[in-house]
């Protein structure tokens, strides 16, 4: 068998009745409920299951709903999995979930630090000031002349995500991201839609909860992983110990570079991709990005079986 990569998906994933069947069946689920509701003080069992969606749309709430779901499932595949990754990556919010999957960092931490993520997040942009979208059918060099076009005093928006060829993702103020929408849709072949995201993320709206990100993460112990992550916002390096915080003061405002991400997976030999977490959005993007990659992911039961049997037909189990 070659080598196994995994990536947890982030903001964008979130819906009521996520891993709902995990927790059903399996008990360190349950647990792991338990633990994330009794440190952030919130039903997480009602979040994640119930919502409902406008509720889960709210950064403050998508982000800690996402990261319980996103290690609810990796409890699961780690369990049942007998081959080890070879490298991990989340996209955005996934790579919180990615080093705690790599040991990079606890669980208590991870969900405190993600809380205050989000809420450092969703104060430093008002709700309804700013948005993201995608824009679908025109390259990357076309969509940041198209940013340009419509920046002004005021008014920012930026590429904040490349998420695969012609799929890109702009940030900024509300008026500015919608005057893009408007100018991509004019251009054939092309279509733009505004993605259920309170914050403008990745964008340098974003440079006071940088800040104050830079503080919480000061008080954070992190550890060189036992398997390598990518960075969202250098593919060209992985995290340890040395790295890791700043990684992830820039990761809240730089673009996040997925499609590379990819591409360094498969050059590191990685020939299969399992994607840990709500719905299958990141295995949409990787298909556009390598067909020759075998995708596999765990959200719920049916998916857990089907690629707890494929990877373990390799080793021999």
């Amino acid at each position: 068998m070659g080598r196994i990569g995994l990536v947890f998906p982030g903001q964008g994933s979130q819906h009521p009745g996520m891993v709902q069947e995990l927790y059903r069946d399996h008990q360190s689920v349950r647990d792991l409920f338990v633990e994330a509701g009794d440190l952030l003080g919130r039903d997480m069992v009602s979040l994640c299951f119930k919502g409902p969606q406008e509720l889960l749309d709210l950064t403050v709430n998508t982000q800690i709903a996402v990261l319980t779901a996103g290690i609810a499932a990796w409890r699961v595949f780690s369990e049942q999995v007998a081959a080890k990754p070879f490298v991990m990556a989340g996209h955005s919010l996934g790579e919180y979930t990615a080093l705690h999957a790599a040991g990079a960092v606890g669980l208590h931490d991870v969900l405190s630090l993600v809380h205050r993520r989000a809420e450092f997040h969703q104060e430093a942009v008002p709700v309804g000031k700013g948005a993201m979208a995608a824009i679908v059918g025109l390259p990357r060099e076309e969509v940041e002349t198209l940013c340009l076009a419509c920046e002004r005093e005021g008014q920012a928006v930026a590429v904040s995500v490349e998420n695969a060829p012609g799929q890109i993702v702009v940030s900024g103020n509300t008026e500015a991201v919608s005057e893009v929408i408007a100018a991509a849709e004019i251009r054939e072949g092309a279509r733009a839609v505004l993605l259920p995201i309170s914050v403008p993320c990745h964008c340098r709206l974003l440079d006071g909860a940088a800040g104050r990100l830079a503080d919480a993460l000061s008080h954070i112990e992190f550890r060189n992983g036992v398997i390598p992550v990518i960075p969202n916002c250098d593919p060209s390096i992985l995290h340890s110990r040395e790295r890791t915080r700043d990684l992830l003061i820039r990761q809240i405002i730089s673009p996040v570079r997925w499609r590379e991400t990819i591409e360094r997976m498969a050059v590191m030999g990685v020939d299969t991709i399992v994607e840990i977490g709500p719905k299958r959005i990141l295995s949409g993007l990787i298909r556009r990005i390598d067909r020759r990659i075998r995708l596999l992911n765990v959200e719920d039961e049916a998916s857990l079986k089907k690629t707890v049997a494929a990877l373990n037909a390799g080793t021999g189990e």
